[in-house]
């Protein structure tokens, strides 16, 4: 048998006193069980720099902790660039859940896209620019009436529309119901 493969015999024999030490550094199996796989790898890519004659378990405790301190700076590092930037405590999405969104977004948009031109502008005045109705009126030059019969016609419409799956054939998807003050 080779000096090497002795070596890793005795790194072997080591892996549950490796894990005893990760459980008591991480405090989670799992993280403990990747930070055992993680000394053992740069181990045995390091075993040139292991000194024959010298203890191989307190060189691979040592190696063990210098990883941990290092996940543990990178984690802190990760959780203070999240804060500036202001994504500490978002959740993800997922590709899935960024597809249905944009999907949503097309459809709210070709629904708005059918609405008349004055309902449009009263929704997006009001219910997205956050503008009161007295606001929209004199924005649109209407009276105050007239944006209150065109926002409640676009959100039928767009009501409408939306309950059709957003291909528009709904009821109250076509011409304006009645006419406007």
């Amino acid at each position: 048998m080779t000096d090497e493969e002795a070596l890793r015999l005795e790194m072997a024999a080591l892996v549950p006193r490796l894990r005893r030490f990760a459980l008591g550094l991480t405090r989670a199996a799992d993280q403990a069980d990747d930070l055992v796989q993680a000394t053992c790898e740069r181990a045995i890519r390091g075993l040139d720099g292991f000194t024959r004659g010298t203890r191989l378990d307190s060189w691979m405790y040592r190696i063990m902790q210098n990883l941990h301190r290092n996940a543990l700076r990178d984690h802190a590092v990760r959780a203070r660039h999240a804060t500036q930037v202001g994504l500490q405590g978002e959740p993800s999405l997922d590709g899935a859940g960024a597809a249905q969104v944009r999907a949503d977004l097309q459809t709210v948009g070709a629904a708005l896209d059918r609405l008349d031109p004055e309902q449009r502008m009263a929704l997006i005045l009001i219910g997205v620019e956050g503008f009161s109705y007295q606001e929209a009126a004199e924005i649109m030059e209407v009276p105050v009436g007239t944006v209150t019969s065109r926002l409640a016609r676009a959100r039928l419409r767009l009501r409408a529309a939306l309950e059709d799956d957003g291909t528009g054939g709904g009821p109250g998807a076509g011409p304006a119901d009645g006419k406007e003050e």
